[in-house]
């Protein structure tokens, strides 16, 4: 803690870092203006009705931050933004042209994330019809008129782009990434609500539960921030060089495996993914066709956020896309390259091959046990409500791993903004 509010007086008296500070504060300032912003002929009385009688709606809206439940313009959040870099990031597996685009550096990177947002505006438009389905299923929308339809799904569209360039923005001008900053401002905005519906129902006989509810979520942010930060150190020696009168090399150094390198990314497109059917179903369940209400019951069955399979589900996605997402940012055959390439090497190990071959034994055995932490930590929450019977203030693991490791990430890149800013003064 002390280290954290060292770096944040250190980031105010820097005036670089302090301006990207404030804008990124300005950009949630607007983020939850317009989260207060609803869609016109949308029945907010009746469909908070709705949201405090269906649990899955309700953790869809602790996700999005309450833009939900007050059904604002920003109501789909970035569910179709980061339904749209799945996709993206599934077919570099599956096209070559993609996969030779995400190579390119920096200008395949911006390629990538051109055609992201131009394939998050169909998802979001799809979405928002099906969004309109399920309220009309409902009667919390009266309207059938094709142009009152237009101009819903365009508002509910226009909400989600202009939710993703403010994320941009706080990427390119303020601190950390936009969109995990986003999703993080929503999530700690929603915890007053929820804290204040816990208390208000507090009870003498509760209030041990709720203290020991509130111990293991510390055990568990505590637990969180330990593998965030666990490394595995791999020694490194580089050969001594003679270039012209001067010698090089002939040191040791050592490269940084983290146990979780993929951050809070895996994370995000878990609970992406494994929202989805509960959503399908939400759509289908008004149906006039027998054999589709009865697929939508046995979904919403299946995906209840208390139930086993939704939960074995949740971890084995985390699991599976932490692996994915370790694959895309670590390239141990690089690596490798690199080491080779100024005259290192790994003792007891060859360069080249054999070098990135021990690079990524090392990844799998440290990734696996990053990965099955998170996932054991994104359904710990619900192990907590069935033991403390605490409802209210469990946000599920998604929100406390997102959280935590937004902040984590935060804290690194105001120290590396810092960091740089010294070397640059001291060669200035």
């Amino acid at each position: 803690m002390n280290e954290i509010l060292r770096i944040f007086r250190s980031s105010l008296k820097a005036p670089d870092v302090r301006r990207k500070l404030l804008f990124t504060a300005f950009i949630l300032v607007i983020f939850r203006i317009f989260a207060h912003i609803p869609v016109a002929g949308v029945d907010i009385a009746q469909l908070r009705i709705l949201f405090s009688q269906n649990q899955f709606l309700g953790l869809l809206d602790i996700f999005s931050g309450g833009t939900l439940a007050n059904f604002s313009v920003m109501a789909m959040g970035l569910n179709p933004y980061i339904n749209a870099s799945i996709i993206l990031q599934l077919s570099t597996l599956v096209f070559p042209k993609i996969e030779a685009l995400s190579k390119e550096g920096e200008q395949g990177r911006q390629k990538i994330n051109q055609y992201t947002r131009l394939l998050t505006v169909p998802l979001a438009a799809l979405q928002s019809v099906g969004m309109y389905a399920l309220l009309k299923s409902q009667g919390i929308v009266g309207f059938s008129d094709p142009l009152r339809l237009i101009s819903f799904i365009a508002t509910m569209t226009a909400g989600t782009m202009l939710l993703v360039w403010l994320g941009e923005l706080v990427s390119e001008k303020g601190v950390g990434n936009g969109i995990s900053v986003l999703i993080f401002a929503g999530i700690v905005g929603r915890i007053p609500v929820a804290a204040g519906q816990t208390l208000s129902t507090l009870t003498p006989e509760n209030i041990f539960n709720l203290a020991v509810f509130l111990v293991m979520g510390l055990l568990v942010i505590s637990f969180l921030v330990t593998i965030n930060e666990a490394t595995r150190q791999i020694t490194v020696y580089y050969a001594k060089r003679v270039r012209g009168n001067k010698m090089y090399g002939g040191q040791s150094t050592h490269l940084p495996l983290r146990l979780n390198q993929a951050g809070v990314i895996p994370i995000i497109f878990a609970v992406s993914l494994v929202l989805l059917p509960s959503l399908i179903a939400n759509y289908l369940t008004a149906s006039p066709n027998a054999f589709l209400s009865n697929l939508s019951a046995n979904i919403s069955l299946l995906f209840n956020p208390n139930g086993f399979f939704y939960n074995f589900f949740y971890f084995g996605l985390v699991v599976v896309f932490t692996f994915f997402y370790t694959a895309v940012v670590f390239n141990p055959k690089k690596i490798a390259e690199e080491i080779q390439k100024y005259g290192g090497f790994i003792p007891g190990i060859r360069p080249g091959s054999p070098t990135a071959s021990h690079l990524n034994y090392i990844l799998i055995r440290i990734t696996t046990v990053g990965a099955i932490s998170l996932g054991l930590i994104a359904v710990f929450p619900v192990i907590a409500r069935f033991f403390t019977n605490v409802q209210n203030l469990v946000l599920g693991g998604t929100g406390i791993l997102i959280v935590v490791s937004v902040v984590l990430e935060t804290i690194k890149n105001i120290e590396a903004q810092l960091v740089m800013r010294n070397y640059e003064g001291f060669a200035k």
